[in-house]
């Protein structure tokens, strides 16, 4: 999981999540007894109730139990992300890579990173830290993934009309700025979303869902070559 000396990860909490609109409960309450005998569960939660961000299988499980499943089916897919201005929207691709089962996610520059739109999602993923370009090339040439560059740049070629490769590390750079000189330099190849508007570039975590289920439709929604557990 995530790297020794990073910072504790936010409680998930448990309990009502506050909404502007209509008042509504996210999850369920406490299990009526008597209690399941399934060592997958969590007393806590089964006396409490489960409120956390995790789909209804996984409703009371510790949280040790739902990572060994979702490690059972993990695609072979990582995500790189350019960690140099505290970006908020990192939190939003790690939440993404979650909903896809991405192997694992990787976090290059700063290892402290903005949290909060992962929604504690990153609590389920592996998370991997590079402290510059170099480190994460080294550890991508040694396990045979190419590092696909997302970002708008001349001599990009078009997404759409790509095939990713199974193991690929997609790589994304901050908002703004996008990706850096010398992360670029170090990756195999790059691509761009289309696009047909007035923007100059979409939201880069708006980029990455697009560029992450791109490669889900080739290689585990029923794609030629889906379908297994990714590995480290």
């Amino acid at each position: 999981m995530t790297d020794p000396g990073e910072p504790t990860d936010p409680v998930e909490p448990i309990g009502p999540v506050e909404h502007s609109g209509p008042e509504r409960e996210i999850g369920v309450g406490p299990h009526p007894e008597p209690w399941p005998e399934d060592p997958r569960l969590d007393p806590d939660l089964l006396a409490v109730g489960d409120r956390r961000n995790v789909v209804d299988r996984y409703r009371y499980w510790r949280r040790e139990a739902i990572i060994a499943d979702l490690d059972a089916h993990r695609t072979e897919l990582h995500v790189a992300i350019e960690n140099l201005e505290h970006d908020a929207n990192i939190g939003s691709i790690v939440r993404t890579a979650n909903a896809f089962a991405v192997g694992a996610f990787h976090i290059v520059g700063r290892r402290r990173w903005n949290r909060r739109g992962a929604m504690v999602t990153d609590r389920y993923q592996h998370e991997i830290h590079h402290p510059d370009a170099a480190d994460l090339a080294a550890w991508a040439h040694e396990r045979g993934r190419p590092l696909i560059a997302i970002d708008i740049l001349p001599g990009a070629r078009p997404l759409e009309h790509a095939r990713l490769p199974e193991r690929a590390v997609l790589v994304f750079g901050q908002e703004g700025p996008g990706i850096s000189p010398e992360l670029l330099a170090v990756c195999d190849d790059v691509l761009e979303i289309t696009q047909l508007g007035s923007t100059r570039s979409l939201n880069v975590a708006a980029a990455a869902a697009i560029a992450m289920h791109t490669w889900m439709r080739q290689h585990a929604l029923g794609g030629e070559g889906s379908g297994s557990a990714g590995a480290m």
